[in-house]
């Protein structure tokens, strides 16, 4: 969600270039704690629960590379930003990983000067109304009001549709979703539009959810993944690597069941790569051998995540979709290890 591309592209880039990002797993180590950027609040993506501990999708990514790293997955700082700071953030090393459900753009990627080191979750823009309303399709929204967070990608997108269908609306600025939900649930604005999933779990929220539809169309790609700064491979490589890990291993049937007994090896030498029965990739990434199997081990493998946080079963009800692994007919797909 909140897809900032306003903030300055200047500004980002000259903190970039300032920010001591030439050894960042050597800070993170001498700090014992993984400063990691994530949303104000999205219940099931990112959100402190009733003990104020931080659980979540995007959480668990921020996890996953604390046990990688420091051996503790609780050794996480979770900063929260919004749709207009995270990038700054990010740019002047406030947060070491941003794991925010930001897109991954060309202007972010190449103008920003940051590094996405891959995809935990494929999205795309929707539309959500009150039943009330009447309404079956976006197209059918003519004239309508829409919350939508300032200084984000959903505002181009949202500008492009109205105009390509030859239909028009009032924007109603906010700032943060719970924000765009409270000034959505008095009324403010007939339509809330972010990313799909992003609707979901507002919906979740509601105290009668089944009052309010998403629409059908889904009018963007919105790819959402972690990202860290430029100019720090290795660092992006632990990042990278860490979430691949946790796609592989639902691959290869490593959960967080299981994989203390993987662990003493197998017939498979993926497997056994990857949990550091063989070969050396620990020591390549500058890590000891068993930093992907304490990633695993830390919240489960990535069906394991999915499921726990914003999966059918839970109030957010997220079908797997496109986020299915590719022999399911998804798109998750993890590069060898090896």
């Amino acid at each position: 969600m909140k897809k900032s591309v306003i903030l300055g592209a200047l500004t980002v880039a000259g903190l970039t270039a300032g920010a001591a990002v030439a050894g960042t797993m050597d800070d993170v180590k001498a700090r014992g704690k993984l400063n990691c950027g994530v949303t104000t609040g999205l219940v099931g993506f990112a959100a402190p629960d009733a003990n104020g501990e931080w659980k979540g999708f995007d959480v668990s990514v921020c996890r996953a590379v604390a046990a990688a790293v420091l051996g503790d997955q609780n050794a996480v700082e979770f900063v929260p930003t919004t749709g207009k700071t995270r990038f700054t953030a990010l740019a002047s090393g406030e947060i070491d990983l941003l794991a925010r459900n930001t897109t991954w753009t060309f202007s972010r990627d190449v103008d920003l000067k940051f590094e996405f080191v891959g995809v935990n979750y494929y999205d795309g823009q929707g539309f959500m109304v009150p039943k009330g309303l009447g309404v079956s399709s976006a197209k059918e929204l003519d004239g309508a009001t829409v919350c939508i967070q300032t200084g984000t990608t959903t505002e181009l997108n949202l500008a492009d549709f109205f105009r390509s269908n030859n239909i028009s609306y009032e924007p109603v600025p906010i700032e943060t979703n719970a924000e765009a939900q409270q000034q959505y649930l008095a009324g403010a604005c007939d339509v809330y539009t972010t990313d799909a999933s992003g609707l979901a779990a507002t919906r979740a929220t509601f105290e009668n959810p089944g009052d309010h539809v998403i629409l059908p169309e889904i009018i963007s790609k919105e790819p959402l993944g972690p990202l860290v700064r430029h100019g720090d491979n290795e660092w992006g490589d632990v990042a990278r690597w860490t979430l691949n890990a946790l796609i592989a291993a639902e691959e290869y049937g490593i959960t967080s069941a299981n994989i203390e007994e993987l662990a003493k090896g197998t017939n498979n030498p993926e497997i056994n790569r990857l949990l550091g029965t063989e070969g050396t990739l620990g020591e390549m990434l500058g890590l000891d051998a068993e930093w992907a199997k304490r990633a695993i081990a830390a919240n489960g493998n990535y069906a394991e995540i999915f499921a726990k946080n914003i999966g059918e079963e839970t109030p957010v009800g997220l079908a797997r979709g496109l986020n299915a692994q590719w022999t399911n007919g998804g798109l998750l797909y993890a590069p060898p290890f090896r």
